[in-house]
């Protein structure tokens, strides 16, 4: 009796010793949540997930935690009041951080003084979306259109002063054709609104409407990239269909305020080393990603030259809001 329990004891204690390596590496490695401001299924919890899959052998666990409303300042409010450890970090597209500061007379953070930047992750392009039952197949057709019945035409996007609706401020003054802009609450309301025929079109990043455009109900007549978006190859960009218009945006990853430089660079440096995988790195593309990983540097250059570029076309629209 006395050898099995002994022998019982030696298994558990030589069991427990070989945990004991496992454990010690997994409390040396801090936990991390991503912060995103937007609802599940959106392109930036798409690519927040992407993210956490491709970051969690650095991290003891990678959640993500959706904290959607007011365009994604909520969750940057809630970033910005979290702790300075590197455990909390908010992952957003460029919006917020260079087009708010110019749209909202009293915005609840500093984009600039608030946030400690540690990675650009990804690129991104937009689409310009027709309705199934609007009658253009391309860019021209929709010019003309616009010019031929003036003030008819009606775009929406997934709220006012959001990238997609200066976007299509943009088109406008490009292409010489003026739509009246109708706002949503998110994309997924404004998908609903061009299903239904209430709006003729849509300018939203391509990942919303790309199974849509697939499936034949809705039609994604331009890009607005440089180059054609993987994800829809057939579609020509704005460019190639005589409209001189070049818009792109980003998404950024920033820790609150004061993060030590030790532990920015960390978190940076892990971020790079998971876009830099070639099965991240496929992911990403797919989604019409066009994948960097940055330096902190790197992103705070994007942004300050981002906040000087929109500010004359923003104000130039007049748009002000509380």
């Amino acid at each position: 009796m006395h050898t099995r329990a002994f022998m019982i004891r030696t298994l558990a204690l030589a069991a427990a010793g070989a945990l004991l390596p496992a454990l010690a590496l997994s409390q040396d490695k801090p936990p991390l949540k991503i912060v995103v401001g937007f609802p599940p299924g959106g392109s930036a919890d798409l690519l927040a997930r992407l993210m956490a899959e491709g970051l969690k052998n650095d991290f003891s666990q990678v959640i993500v935690e959706n904290k959607p409303g007011a365009a994604g300042r909520i969750a940057l409010g809630l970033v910005k009041r979290a702790p300075a450890d590197g455990q909390t970090v908010v992952l957003l597209p460029s919006g917020p951080m260079v087009l708010f500061p110019h749209v909202y007379k009293k915005l609840e953070y500093d984009a600039v003084s608030d946030f400690t930047p540690i990675s650009l992750l990804a690129h991104f392009q937009f689409s310009v979306v027709a309705g199934a039952g609007v009658p253009v197949k391309n860019v021209k057709d929709m010019i003309a259109r616009a010019k031929a019945e003036p003030g008819k035409g009606t775009y929406g996007t997934p709220g006012l002063g959001s990238l997609p609706h200066f976007m299509g401020v943009m088109f406008g003054q490009k292409a010489g054709a003026e739509l009246n802009h109708v706002p949503f609450q998110g994309g997924g309301p404004a998908n609903t609104a061009l299903l239904g025929g209430h709006i003729d079109y849509k300018f939203d990043v391509v990942t919303e409407t790309a199974e849509l455009h697939r499936a034949g109900k809705v039609r994604i007549i331009g890009v607005t990239g440089r180059q054609r978006d993987p994800q829809v190859p057939e579609v020509p960009t704005l460019q190639e269909q005589g409209v001189d218009m070049v818009a792109t945006a980003w998404f950024g990853m920033y820790g609150p305020a004061g993060l030590k430089p030790e532990v920015r660079d960390m978190l940076s440096a892990a971020v790079a080393k998971a876009i830099k995988t070639p099965a991240l790195r496929a992911k990403l593309i797919e989604q019409g990603y066009e994948p960097v990983g940055s330096t902190p540097a790197e992103l705070a250059t994007a942004q300050a030259a981002d906040l000087k570029r929109w500010e004359a076309p923003i104000k130039a629209t007049g748009v002000q809001m509380d």
